[in-house]
């Protein structure tokens, strides 16, 4: 019998739960950065294996909400709580500490719960074996394993573990299948990757992407082409010149990476066409964030 059943992975921001899931998948599936809160929505990814079938879930950051888009980010990640048969924590090998909302929900669900200390080869290995026990007399988890998601160290065992107390059962998607979301969406999150990566504090954080139009060759005006019209939002007029840059260069920029991404991820050749408009204070107002799809 196979096994197939959802995990969720869980943490602090920039702990290192999207390249997990990209090392996992052997696929840039969730958006990567150096700036922390980069993963805004849940995103599941398949993991297909002659032992069944995996369905991870990439959670945004848990931390202390500011902002009503934080709010959403931080329940978005303790809703799979109830969602996944497996959680999976993720910390960073540093003084043995667990976030007190993580701990309470940790303690309500009954599940199998494993711990990840990421980022091993920041650090002497053999200041790992203290840092365990002090884990273990925080939460009984039934497993701790060190690894180093970026180097990849341990992520076989990892792995391993997560098929010992994945449920038996039939897989949820065809083969083939990577996630469940659209085209549309990892359209969106390789724009703002792109924006997170080229620009300052304040720009990547205020910045919202929608696409507006997605036409397929087929269907659209530039021959042979796929036609993407996207809208990047800002929050306020200010910033609306710092993101296009002097003649547009700034935003050529963008486009110019994010396309790139683009047909290298559809596997087809693209046209994409960014705006740039402002919606004042969208990260607090709940009529913004629903139609920005947050």
């Amino acid at each position: 019998m196979k096994k197939a059943g959802y995990v969720s992975i869980l943490g602090r921001p920039n702990v290192g739960k999207s390249t997990l899931l990209n090392q996992f998948l052997h696929h840039e599936l969730s958006i990567v950065t150096p700036k922390p809160q980069t993963t805004r929505s849940r995103i599941m990814g398949i993991l297909n294996e002659k032992r069944g079938q995996v369905l991870f879930l990439d959670t945004p950051g848990i931390f202390q909400p500011k902002l009503r888009l934080h709010e959403k980010m931080v329940n978005s990640a303790f809703q799979t709580f109830r969602e996944a048969d497996i959680l999976l924590l993720m910390v960073e090998p540093e003084r043995a500490e667990l976030n007190g909302k993580i701990l309470s929900h940790l303690k309500q669900k009954k599940k199998p719960t494993i711990l990840a200390i990421n980022k091993i080869d920041t650090v002497v290995k053999e200041s790992l074996l203290p840092q365990i026990e002090e884990y273990r007399n925080l939460f009984p988890f039934d497993e701790i394993i060190p690894i180093s998601a970026l180097k990849q160290d341990g992520l076989e065992d990892l792995l391993n573990v997560i098929f010992h107390y994945l449920p038996e059962g039939e897989p949820f998607y065809p083969e083939e299948f990577l996630s469940e979301s659209p085209e549309r969406f990892f359209v969106q999150e390789i724009i703002r990757e792109k924006i997170f990566l080229l620009y300052g504090e304040e720009i990547p954080y205020s910045t919202a992407v929608v696409v507006d139009e997605f036409r397929e060759a087929e269907s659209s005006e530039k021959k042979g082409k796929d036609y993407i019209r996207a809208l990047i939002y800002v929050e306020k007029e200010s910033q609306k010149p710092i993101l296009i840059g002097k003649k547009g260069d700034s935003l050529k920029r963008v486009g110019r990476r994010a396309r790139e991404e683009i047909e290298s991820f559809l596997g087809r050749p693209v046209y994409l066409d960014l705006w740039v408009k402002v919606r004042k204070d969208w990260r607090k107002k709940e009529v913004d964030l629903k139609e920005f799809g947050y």
